[in-house]
């Protein structure tokens, strides 16, 4: 970047910063959500929930689909 662009755009930074950090965290949040070690931690807090009582069967398996639907929108968008 040249030092006439450098200053032009000088006024930007601020947003060029803004939108860098929030690409950072959708980065951060797709890696989350398709982390097989947290979706495995997902299912197996509601198989817990489910013989603990906490939650009804027809829970569970809402869970469980919610889980296998992200999974499935995250990798056709690979």
């Amino acid at each position: 970047m040249g030092l006439i662009t450098g200053i032009l755009t000088l006024p930007l930074a601020p947003l060029r910063g803004v939108i860098s950090l929030a690409e950072l965290i959708k980065r951060r949040v797709d890696e989350e959500l398709s982390d097989p070690a947290a979706i495995r931690r997902e299912l197996e807090r509601a198989e817990r929930a489910r013989a603990a009582g906490e939650i009804t069967a027809e829970e569970e398996a809402e869970i469980q689909q919610r889980v296998m639907r992200r999974l499935g929108v995250n990798r056709k968008g690979r």
